[in-house]
């Protein structure tokens, strides 16, 4: 049966009718006898039951959930940066169990080599002595880190977690296309598609048996753990930082692993070992899997320029006290010429072949290898040698011999006669296909499958299934994410049930309540940032909603009250003769930075707010008019400000991180408080000022019920800066600041009481033994000023 037929012989209609495979190409769904593969044929005919109008309801839902759960990649283009919502294939592919304990028994055999691959080339350099390696495919090659060479792992392993990209050929065979040692990504967007792709399937994939994916994080959470060998050490996940293409997954698995996410100026290096700086003081950190290529990781001794690493890293390798998830030097094993002497390395060290094979690759620095490669040019892929990219993904770099012109031709060949040490040649495949969803039907499009392995003591476990590259079209290249590639989730099924696996223990195991983790100086500083940014934003709506609605009520923006309010605002890049400022745009923009650098310890419920509260902001920039559009307007956001403090509020665990978030609100709210009844509250102040007081400190009611026979000048100033009970007042701030400080970590040696305690009990005193007629507009300024010192010593203790 043709391949081109062979979907209209199958007795399903629905998806499947009209489904073309394309000819010479594997389709997942079916194998070489043109019969649908264990599981297809389920699946299928359950989805033609669901119908079209309910499967489109059920793969919104999916995309809904990734919406609201931030998940984003980062795409790099001609106009700089920009965040890709995930773009979810919501066909799962199938793979049956026995198939799948083929593939990893072939890649457990794989990473077995790979270690001792890279073992010896930054050891004995046997490989090298006995030809097995030719010394110009490392020494010239810029993976290859002298800084390391002789530096055996703490851990007494280089490998700890690899990916491998295959392919299955038009003979249904599984190939290797790369491997993926340097800092492997997807494993946490593998798990976004296994819950997006649940929400949408998730009867199916129960009556299914699919495995389920939680086991190999535990598992491999464990083996992290097992690294950290000092009673006071620690793991810890390191990031290159938000503006990381995989940044979301960064936080995601740290979120979900409970482990620390770390930057590069979180860590220093003393006495020989990595610290890490914490509000606490500096603390041992004995595992870290990087995140981060090997060259940016030490200043020092590696990439001169970067700054996102840590001087001294390399030293603490020599000395043995922190292990790497991968060993630097490990992403020399990605080389696309190394494909080429695998299968001879394998006979040598493991007297085998390899159970699979990588893509057919010659290295063109030989001359028999050259000859073949050029006698065979329109089957060959040619590109790069010291690559570490996928063919498909080296767009403009690895060309194909049948597809170039007389010139062209010649140009590669006096290229292959010239440079043959810089280039190899790969026999030319073509990308099986799987089945996607598109506009009610299904279409094949090209796919690579992402297995993840990851060492523990026994050997290797597997991530089953969970991550697939497909492509948007039938262009190969489209498979990269930053080419508009998409992301399927896998699903290994099997003919019985499957183990319910889950990171939490078992309900009979012991177990003990652990004091929560040290905090990050910059998780800290971000945390009290965040806090002042959005009581910044509520203090402003809460100005603009009070000055609109009395420019709504006159249709008079020269109001003297509001002419003195235009004043207090511009120094704060505020106009107020704008409906929504970009000042206020500003304070949300900071809160959502500040929360973006701290997405490990943010909640999804959180973040959903506080993205939702951005985009109301912006949105109404350019829709809301002067007057009650603004006034309604900002009550909106003040609504959705106090549902995001509310969440964050009630639901985060009271510990440190929780304490600096409620220090920066409290600071901030002190200081605009001061500052406003500096402008507002004294005697020469316009007609309105000590109700517009009242107004912007949501204190109108309390008012009236507190001072019901004189309603003065001086009540508002009791009320609003020296009634400890009143939480808008200044005191009230005060009070809670007292309390917070005196639950910080300490810094300091001894029994002396730190700064910003001694500073605050004295301006807390002050205001103690105040009376209202001592409220100067110079002594309200004089207390904005001390409240911000506050801050500076904070930041000067727990951040510097």
């Amino acid at each position: 049966m043709s391949q081109v037929n062979k979907a209209q012989s199958l007795p399903i209609s629905g998806l499947l009718a009209g489904y073309r495979p394309l000819p010479g190409v594997a389709d997942e769904m079916f194998d070489p006898t043109d019969a649908l593969r264990p599981g297809w044929e389920t699946l299928l005919q359950t989805l033609d039951r669901i119908g079209p109008e309910k499967l489109a309801t059920r793969f919104a839902r999916a995309n809904q959930y990734l919406h609201d759960a931030g998940v984003f990649y980062r795409v790099y283009d001609e106009n700089g940066t920009q965040e890709r919502e995930w773009p979810l294939a919501h066909m799962p592919i199938l793979i049956n169990e026995e198939d799948w304990r083929e593939i990893t028994f072939g890649l457990a055999q794989r990473a077995d080599l790979l270690e001792d691959i890279v073992a010896d080339i930054y050891g004995e350099n046997r490989l090298i002595r006995d030809g097995l390696l030719p010394p110009d495919l490392i020494a010239s090659n810029p993976e290859f880190l002298h800084a390391v060479a002789g530096v055996k792992p703490a851990s007494g392993h280089f490998l700890h977690l690899c990916a491998f990209e295959l392919g299955r050929g038009p003979d249904g065979q599984w190939w290797v296309l790369g491997d993926r040692t340097q800092a492997p990504s997807g494993a946490g967007f593998a798990l976004e598609n296994r819950v997006a792709t649940t929400r949408a399937l998730s009867d199916i994939s129960s009556a299914m048996n699919v495995h389920r994916l939680a086991g190999f994080f535990r598992d491999f959470r464990d083996s992290l753990q097992a690294l950290v060998k000092s009673p006071q050490g620690r793991a810890a996940i390191l990031t290159p930082g938000p503006n990381n293409e995989t940044y979301f997954e960064h936080a995601y698995i740290a979120r979900y692993l409970g482990i620390m996410l770390l930057e590069g100026d979180d860590l220093t290096v003393s006495k020989g070992r990595v610290m890490v700086r914490t509000v606490s003081g500096l603390k041992p950190v004995d595992a870290l899997w990087r995140r981060m290529d090997a060259a940016y990781m030490d200043p020092l001794e590696l990439k001169t320029d970067s700054w996102i690493g840590t001087p001294g890293m390399v030293s603490a390798l020599r000395q043995r006290t922190v292990s790497l998830v991968n060993a630097l030097g490990s992403g020399i094993l990605e080389t696309r010429a190394l494909l080429a002497f695998l299968p001879a390395i394998s006979n040598a060290l493991h007297q085998r072949d390899l159970a699979l094979p990588s893509i057919a690759t010659w290295w063109c620095g030989q001359e028999r290898e050259r000859t073949h490669v050029v006698d065979r040019l329109d089957q060959m892929m040619v590109g790069p040698a010291m690559s570490t990219r996928l063919p498909f993904e080296d767009v403009g770099a690895t060309v194909l011999g049948s597809a170039l012109d007389a010139e062209g031709r010649q140009s590669l060949l006096a290229r292959l006669q010239k440079d043959g040490r810089g280039l190899v040649g790969q026999e030319a495949v073509k990308l099986s296909t799987t089945p996607v969803y598109v506009d009610g039907k299904l279409e094949p499009r090209p796919f690579v499958l992402r297995v993840f392995a990851a060492r523990h003591k026994d050997g290797w476990s597997f991530m089953p299934g969970g991550f697939a590259r497909v492509g948007f079209t039938l262009d190969t290249a489209a498979i990269a994410m930053q080419r508009g590639g998409q992301a399927a989730d896998v699903w290994i099924t099997s003919n019985g049930p499957v183990r319910n696996d889950t990171l939490l223990p078992r309900e009979d195991d012991a177990f003990r309540r652990n004091v929560p983790g040290t905090l990050p100086s910059r998780a800290a500083e971000n945390l009290m940032w965040m806090g002042r940014y959005i009581e910044r934003a509520e203090g402003t709506a809460r100005i603009l909603r009070a000055c609109h609605a009395r420019y709504a009520e006159a249709a008079n923006m020269e109001l003297p009250l509001l002419s003195e309010m235009r004043d207090y605002l511009k120094p704060l890049g505020i106009d107020l003769d704008t409906a929504v400022p970009k000042g206020l745009q500003r304070s949300i923009d900071g809160a959502m930075l500040s929360a973006g650098r701290i997405r490990d310890r943010f909640s999804p419920d959180g973040w959903l707010a506080l993205r939702d509260l951005s985009k109301t902001v912006h949105r109404f920039q350019d829709v809301v008019m002067a007057g009650d559009d603004t006034t309604r307007a900002m009550t909106i956001i003040l609504r959705k400000l106090a549902g995001f403090s509310g969440l964050v509020h009630e639901n985060m665990y009271r510990f440190t991180g929780w304490r600096f978030l409620e220090i920066g609100r409290r600071l901030e709210r002190g200081i605009q408080m001061a500052r406003v009844l500096a402008t507002l509250s004294q005697d020469d102040a316009p007609d309105g000022a000590l109700e517009m007081l009242l107004e912007i400190g949501d204190s109108v009611m309390t008012h009236r019920r507190q001072y019901s026979v004189y309603s003065g000048r001086l009540s508002v100033l009791d009320l609003l800066a020296l009634d400890p009970l009143n939480p808008r007042s200044i005191i009230f701030q005060l009070d809670a600041l007292k309390t917070e400080f005196g639950l910080l970590p300490s810094r300091e040696q001894g029994a002396t009481m730190p700064a910003f305690s001694k500073n605050v009990l004295r301006l807390h005193t002050e205001m103690a033994i105040m009376e209202a007629v001592d409220l100067t507009a110079e002594k309200l300024d004089t207390i904005a000023c001390d409240i911000g010192t506050l801050s500076d010593i904070i930041s000067d203790t727990y951040f510097a």
